[in-house]
Formats: structure tokens, sequence, C-alpha cells
């Protein structure tokens, strides 16, 4: 196995053990995905993504079938479908799980979730990041690492 297919295993288990983490914390929340938090256009907030976020995210928009992210033009989300529905909802971001959407709850405090923020930027420095990038950008870059 090549040590940079390695790697990406590596961080998609330590990813997956993080939402997972979140998940199983008693912070009250519920996405009902109502999808406002999806326009950023509209909330004038656009989720930040480590690398290795963006290699999970990156990884999900391939199994779609897709090498690239869809244009966005009206300022939502281009993880989006055609319905309005995100194509990675089960790999989607941790500002994504974290947002600060008022009908899930609103955001969670940084002290509830600043844990697995520093274990993200610890992954990240690991995977040989330089911090969170907008979403657009972060898994472009991704997806051009796994070509």
């Amino acid at each position: 196995m090549k040590r940079s297919q390695k790697q990406s295993i590596d961080a998609r288990q330590e990813i997956e053990a993080i939402y997972g983490d979140l998940a199983q914390r008693p912070i009250d929340r519920n996405c009902l995905r109502r999808k406002d938090c999806c326009h950023f256009k509209l909330t004038g907030r656009t989720p930040h993504l480590t690398k290795g976020e963006a290699m999970v995210a990156a990884q999900a928009l391939r199994r779609t079938g897709r090498k690239e992210l869809p244009k966005s033009h009206d300022g939502a989300c281009p993880l989006l479908d055609q319905n309005g529905d995100c194509m990675i909802y089960n790999d989607r971001p941790f500002g994504c799980r974290t947002h600060f959407c008022a009908a899930a709850g609103g955001p969670y405090a940084r002290s509830e979730v600043l844990d697995l923020i520093r274990r993200l930027e610890a992954l990240d420095a690991k995977l040989g990041g330089d911090g969170a990038h907008e979403i657009v950008d972060a898994i472009g870059s991704a997806l051009q690492q796994l070509e």
C-alpha cells in the first residue's frame, strides 16, 4: 500500500472518530435538513475545512461519480444536488455538523467542541495542511490530490 493511500485511510478513520465523538455529545441539536445554512450568500457564513475533512469530503464526492465540485452560481453550497440535498450528508464537514442553523438549535459553543477542533487541527498538521480553508478551495484541492 502506498504511503498516500495509508495516510488517506488513517485520516478518514480519525475524521470518522471525531465525527462519532461529536455525535455522542449530549448537546441539544437536531439537523432538520432545512438547508437554510447551506446557502452561504444568505447566511454570510461559509464552512472552513481542514485537510483531513477535505479529503473525506472529496472521497465522498467521488463516490457520487463526480470528479470535480459542481459550480454554484447562487451562493449555495456546491455539494447540494439538483433537489437541494447534500450529496455527502453522512460525510459532511465538522462546520456543517456544528453549524449556526437556528432551526437546528444554533451554533455549538466553541467550548463544547474545542477538544474536537484541536484534534482536527492536529490531524491537519500531521497531513501537512496549513489550516482550514473555505469549503470550495479545500475540497477542490483535495480532489486534485486524488487524481
